[in-house]
């Protein structure tokens, strides 16, 4: 047994089954998640509620104000007050109306950054899944 632990192609081959077992693997988020993101050093949200099915958040975005690039895990937000937002993702930046009362659901993990381009304060709920 300690040949083979020893033998260099044995090696090679476990560390490539390694890696190849190890590419399916869920990718560990380097971003903040978007009760941990801010603006310019400032909190956005605020944790409204947290048990062992849901996490809610409120996020309040003031004209000018943004969200730094963040990670949602999936999701479901509502609109309490829209407000025109620059939207920057993998696909590039799109400015986009949210009117009040819109609400939207991801079901997977997403990425990107926000930033109010609007004259008004826009409020959103967001109800992460467990």
């Amino acid at each position: 047994m300690l040949n083979y632990i020893l033998n260099p192609k044995a090696i090679l081959v476990s560390i490539f089954i390694f890696l190849f077992l190890c590419m399916g693997c869920e990718k560990v988020e380097t971003l903040p998640d978007p009760l941990e993101a801010g603006w310019k050093g400032e909190t956005v949200c605020e944790l409204v509620e947290e048990n062992k099915d849901v996490r809610v958040l409120k996020c309040t975005f003031p004209p000018n104000v943004g969200h730094e690039k963040h990670y949602h895990k999936p999701h479901f937000g509502y609109a309490l007050a829209g407000g025109k937002f620059r939207i920057t993702d993998s696909s590039g930046s799109r400015d986009v109306e949210i009117p009040t009362g819109f609400s939207f659901s991801n079901d997977k993990v997403i990425r990107h950054e926000a930033l109010n381009i609007g004259e008004t304060t826009a409020i959103f709920l967001i109800v992460e899944y467990k």
